[in-house]
């Protein structure tokens, strides 16, 4: 956790959102793996985490918006808890550090919602995402689970957004923690993955390196020389020399701060002369959009930016064909690049999607779009100093998507087709960092993990 001052200054921050009444922040509770007391690994409600800062499972804040009054609910262990768990802190400690005054039994939370109901007090949440969530929600507002879902508070929300999305200090020092860890397991990844090993003992190599730190992956890895499949999550391939192995994976710093990165590199060290050809297309698309951010630039329009290059490069080389401005509007790059460019990165490695996409990443004149490829891109409103986006262009092969985009005829004024299919079995690259933007421009966070073709082979070599 961060200073108690930290969780007071955030609560204070969003009573200056101008609501009124009393906004409900109800954190999760465990999930059962198989059964009650055989429990996956617990993730705490980052909107709750971020005002509350408790990384427990069983509590639910309140904050009096017209009074300013914060309570934390929850319950003191009792004799039965510690015989299992050992001491614990008592409920009022654990709100002291998250900077609160008072604290409540679970079971007058109720009473609480109640009581504001009945004074005409507006009760304000956030969207539920879990089953778990939303039916606690709905015995607090004694209403059906589906009327709580499409109750939430869209003012509420986009205050948090708000607040949420612009990083402090201590925000981009656990980010950065958490990079510091992932460099290491993307290195450990380079330097074994040879040919005759299979994937998922180099996952576990890059999984031990993390457990040492006793945290959790951001998301599930996608370790895969099948790159072509973007969430990939299998990892029961036997790696062969030549293989292109795409690498997404990222970890979660004690205060839950995730980190987002991939690399593309040869199984054996060398990349071939087509794979060197797409990769440093790939990594000049990832460098022009890195040289664009900036306040006030539309991440759409970065994203844009990305696939010109993109279609520029790659119709020199004999797949596309007439202007690269033309092939992108027209949305045949997709063929190749078919999603967004990056997300914001915080809390969540896809930071408050849980709140709504569309809430979280569009507004200000950004609205999305119906083409396919660019109507995947989660954010593609003006970008603000403070916010933190991961910059992942690509260069796919997908079969699936050559063969049926072929079939029909579509976008074959500026597709080549048979130069596709020639490159059917080449897999995917992605390159994939975590940047700042800053009040004049943007930085990469974290220690340098290579990524062009020289540092890579380079520590292949090790």
């Amino acid at each position: 956790m961060f200073a108690p001052s930290v969780y007071a200054q955030r609560r204070a921050a969003l009573r200056q959102a101008g609501l009124s009444g009393l906004l409900l922040f109800v954190g999760n509770v465990d999930s059962p793996m198989n059964y009650h007391d055989n429990t996956l690994p617990f993730v705490q409600d980052s909107s709750f985490r971020y005002f509350f800062g408790l990384n427990e499972p069983g509590l639910a804040g309140a904050i009096d918006a017209d009074s300013g009054e914060a309570v934390l609910f929850g319950n003191d262990p009792d004799v039965a808890d510690i015989v299992w768990t050992g001491p614990l802190p008592s409920l009022a400690e654990r709100a002291a550090l998250a900077g609160l005054q008072r604290s409540q039994p679970y079971a007058e939370l109720a009473q609480a919602v109640a009581a504001a109901r009945a004074a005409g007090r507006p009760v304000r949440y956030l969207a539920p995402y879990r089953g778990e969530t939303l039916i606690e929600m709905g015995r607090l507002l004694d209403t059906h689970p589906a009327e709580v879902k499409a109750g939430f508070c869209p003012e509420l929300t986009r205050a948090v957004v708000a607040l949420r999305e612009i990083k402090g200090e201590e925000e981009i020092a656990e980010m950065e923690a958490a990079l510091g860890v992932t460099h290491a397991m993307h290195i450990a990844a380079m330097q074994n993955a040879k040919p005759g090993v299979v994937e998922y003992q180099v996952v576990g190599i890059m999984e031990g390196i993390m457990r040492r730190h006793d945290w959790q992956l951001a998301y599930p890895s996608i370790f895969s020389k099948h790159g072509e499949v973007l969430h990939n999550h299998g990892h029961g391939n036997v790696l062969q020399q030549g293989d292109l192995v795409l690498n997404d994976t990222g970890c979660a710093s004690g205060s839950g701060y995730a980190s987002d990165i991939t690399r593309t590199f040869p199984v054996g060290g060398k990349f071939s002369t087509r794979q060197r050809e797409l990769y440093d297309i790939a990594l000049e698309m990832q460098e022009a959009s890195i040289a664009a951010i900036k306040p006030g630039v539309k991440y759409q329009d970065i994203h844009k930016l990305s696939a010109a290059v993109m279609a520029e490069r790659m119709a020199e080389l004999g797949f596309f064909n007439g202007k690269a401005e033309e092939i992108v509007e027209s949305g045949a790059y997709a063929i190749a690049f078919p999603h967004g460019l990056g997300h914001q990165i915080g809390m969540d490695v896809h930071d408050m999607e849980a709140l709504g996409e569309d809430l979280v990443g569009y507004g200000d004149g950004a609205e999305r779009s119906k083409l396919f490829g660019l109507g995947y891109l989660r954010l593609g409103k003006p970008l603000k100093a403070g916010m933190v986006v991961t910059v992942e262009p690509g260069i796919y092969f997908i079969p699936a998507l050559i063969e049926a985009w072929e079939k029909e005829g579509r976008h074959s004024q500026h597709i080549n087709y048979a130069k596709f299919r020639e490159y059917a079995d080449f897999g995917g690259i992605r390159i994939e960092d975590n940047v700042l933007v800053t009040v004049d421009g943007s930085r990469v966070l974290g220690e340098p993990i290579p990524k062009t073709v020289e540092e890579i082979e380079a520590v292949m070599a090790v």
